[in-house]
């Protein structure tokens, strides 16, 4: 079911142990994995990285993914978790081919529309330094800095926007 549509983008809910889903949140943990190390990810890196930080709960009813499409392709994801009266963002991710092209907006509006629907007050993330971009446009959307709600290792900046 296609969910929203912005030019030639397109995203809808996927479960995370779809192959597409399966291909994005791999390529994600790899990024993920690479900025944090500041090196190629090794053999193995990313499996442990994918057990330590799973994303089996992103379905229902704990929560939801999303799946961007540029045009045919394949293109990026984004996840929701439910919390009592509010959502947790995560695993916001655009293939680099498809960087710059809006992704993260479609993905972003997509999130909150679904956040907003099911009844959510607020979208909170935790999100790390070496993510600029990332929190470059967690800003540009609304989102503001608070104080630490979580203690992910990983958690070294959080953000909030109220869903009005």
């Amino acid at each position: 079911m296609t969910t929203t549509a912005e030019s030639t983008w397109l995203t809808s809910i996927c479960r995370p142990d779809h192959p597409d889903a399966v291909v994005l949140l791999r390529e994600y943990m790899t990024e993920m994995v690479v900025r944090y190390h500041g090196r190629p990810d090794r053999p193995g890196e990313v499996d442990a990285a994918l057990a330590e930080l799973p994303s089996d709960d992103l379905a229902s009813p704990g929560g939801l993914l999303l799946v961007a499409h540029h045009g045919t392709d394949l293109a990026g994801c984004a996840g929701l978790r439910w919390q009592s009266g509010w959502a947790e963002l995560t695993r916001v991710y655009v293939r680099p081919a498809h960087r710059g092209a809006g992704g993260g907006a479609v993905l972003l509006a997509a999130v909150e529309q679904r956040a907003r629907s099911a009844g959510a007050a607020r979208i909170r993330l935790d999100t790390r330094s070496d993510l600029v971009e990332a929190r470059a446009l967690y800003a540009r959307h609304g989102y503001v800095e608070i104080p630490a709600y979580s203690r992910g290792p990983y958690a070294e900046h959080w953000f909030e926007k109220p869903l009005e």
